[in-house]
């Protein structure tokens, strides 16, 4: 009996290929998230000169206030855009990037510093979230969100920012060094398995969410993609 053919194996999904619409520039919530980049300036030169430690802070509370208003205003306003979503992550990775360096290169005098290696991994990390998400952005027409892991080595990097701000004691700044560092290379797996999996099936790896990977293209499922 002669062996049936193969079943044709599924389409791959088709690949948008071009950027979303970016909607709006000048709204009230992007403004918010443009304060937030021009207040790095002054922050990173806080931190480099060991403070007034009150305006340092006073400034660090302020972008943090921008950081939670900008995306609530945008949908209080009815303005959500992918602009917006742009803005906002651009400006959130600038302000680490400045203020990590800030606590890499400033003096002795001015306080605890950072690792060389540990700044360099969180710097490399944002570069590649932020250039693996220019091409899944392509490759799916829309701007993805944030995995939880990503949140988490944000919290922790956060966390030993300010430890290092208020010159906490070598073993405590050291042990958040290290967790900090393993939130970001976790991370790091966590968005990598993701973006290969969008790249490898386009939208069709995604859940209804757009956002968490379906099972069969974690690892260990049929498709081995990951996140």
């Amino acid at each position: 009996m002669p062996t049936p053919p193969a079943p044709p194996a599924p389409p791959r999904p088709a690949t948008v290929g071009r950027f979303p619409e970016m909607g709006t520039f000048w709204t009230a919530a992007n403004v918010l998230s443009l304060s937030r980049a021009v207040l790095v300036v002054p922050i990173a030169k806080l931190v480099y000169d060991g403070g007034p430690i009150g305006w340092m802070f006073a400034l660090i509370g302020l972008a943090i206030a921008t950081d939670w208003f900008d995306g609530r205003v945008a949908r209080w306003s009815g303005t959500v855009s992918e602009w917006g979503k742009v803005l906002d992550a651009t400006a959130d990775k600038l302000a680490a990037a400045a203020v990590t360096v800030a606590l890499l290169v400033r003096p002795p005098e001015a306080g605890p510093s950072l690792p060389l290696w540990f700044v360099a991994l969180a710097v490399s990390r944002d570069v590649l979230l932020a250039a693996g998400g220019l091409v899944q952005t392509r490759r799916l027409g829309r701007f993805t969100s944030s995995l939880w892991s990503g949140k988490v080595a944000v919290a922790a990097l956060a966390a030993t920012v300010v430890a290092a701000l208020l010159a906490a004691r070598p073993p405590v700044l050291d042990a958040l060094v290290g967790l900090t560092a393993a939130a970001m290379a976790v991370s790091i797996v966590k968005y990598g398995l993701r973006f290969v999996a969008i790249v490898r099936h386009g939208p069709a790896a995604l859940h209804a969410d757009g956002n968490t990977l379906r099972p069969e293209h974690r690892v260990g499922g049929r498709g081995g993609g990951g996140g």
